[in-house]
């Protein structure tokens, strides 16, 4: 399901971006939607790079880190 939102920018900035759209034969709608999917992607892979760092350095760390405190033994004061 496609959901409306208004945007505002300057007006030379929404022509230059209309007129790239129709050098592309689309429309400014579509340019903007193509950018939003290739924003959230890159977020999405960046998490996932994230997630993928954090699992070969805990390989690495090995065994010492797998044990799972209770939540006494994490509030505990020294």
């Amino acid at each position: 399901m496609l959901k409306n939102i208004t945007l505002s920018a300057d007006e030379a900035l929404i022509r230059e971006a209309r007129r790239q759209a129709a050098l592309r034969n689309t429309t400014l709608n579509t340019l903007f939607r193509e950018w939003l999917e290739q924003l959230v992607a890159q977020d999405e892979a960046a998490r996932q790079d994230a997630v993928r760092q954090y699992e070969e350095l805990m390989e690495r760390l090995g065994p010492r880190f797998i044990r799972k405190y209770t939540r006494e033994e994490m509030n505990e004061r020294r």
